[in-house]
């Protein structure tokens, strides 16, 4: 995408990376700006299989997904949606229900700009812009209640989105607050970066996007993320790396062994 076009909301700062737009442009998106595609060049320099492993977080999204819907699942609530790509939540459920409801929520402005052109002429499909950090404005926001129903199970999506939360920020409060807000027989897809993953390049690249500014990771062990799910059953094979999660074929998975356990992934049902 061309910097400096005049649709680019006036509350975006083009100088500082955003998490969105550099996951865009590791996807291989369009939605980016000079300062995103150098910080994606930077890291894929000191880690050159970083485009896997967002393709993996990806395959991950239409696993649940599909898992979800054949679970009777027909609406989601994805938090964090990023910047529309390939196999966003909507085009992988409708494919197998059109009648299939997804209410996208993100807090950068490209990303939401994006979805609302993309979604456009889908009646049942809607994005909002608010922060994962604030609950209330996205479970009692209008759009969210006029799309879905929360007497009926629901499909919470938050992946690649909770390392994004400080630990001042208290983000197991954050999800007991989301936990309590589902109806019973709901489900939680988390995926989240490992600090035990062993990988020395993506720890540097890590720290590397944490000094440039603006968003930062905070990586975590498998006790902490798997606390995020509370009281909720997870399913098999329970909480492992997201390459590990119900891999379906090849494209699940990366060619470097060191990025298929980067992170950690999970999916639970509200009993």
């Amino acid at each position: 995408m061309a910097d400096g076009q005049n649709w680019i909301p006036q509350s975006v700062d083009v100088s500082v990376p955003s998490s969105a737009r550099v996951y865009d442009y590791v996807l291989g998106g369009a939605h980016n700006f000079a300062v995103d595609r150098q910080m994606g060049d930077k890291i894929e320099r000191n880690l050159p299989h970083v485009r896997s492993g967002a393709r993996i977080n990806r395959a991950f999204l239409a696993r649940a997904v599909r898992f979800m819907v054949d679970q009777g699942v027909r609406q989601f609530l994805d938090i964090g949606s990023g910047i529309p790509t390939v196999a966003n939540v909507h085009e992988v459920a409708q494919e197998l229900d059109p009648e299939c409801r997804v209410m996208y929520v993100d807090r950068d402005p490209v990303a939401v700009a994006h979805s609302e052109l993309i979604l456009a002429g889908n009646s049942h499909t809607a994005v909002l812009q608010a922060d994962l950090r604030d609950p209330d404005s996205i479970l009692n926001s209008g759009e969210v209640r006029r799309l879905l129903d929360f007497d009926e199970p629901i499909g919470l999506l938050l992946l690649f989105m909770l390392h994004w939360v400080p630990t001042e920020a208290d983000p197991w409060g954050l999800m007991k607050h989301y936990r309590e807000a589902l109806p019973s027989g709901s489900y939680l897809a988390i995926t989240h970066m490992a600090d035990d993953h062993g990988n020395e390049a993506v720890h540097a690249a890590t720290v590397m996007m944490n000094q440039a500014g603006g968003d930062q990771v905070v990586e975590r062990g498998r006790d902490e993320i798997a606390a995020f799910f509370g009281d909720f059953e997870l399913v098999e094979p329970g909480l492992v790396t997201f390459a590990e999660w119900r891999p379906s074929g090849p494209g699940d998975i990366s060619a470097d062994p060191g990025m298929n356990g980067i992170a950690y992934a999970g999916v639970a049902r509200k009993p």
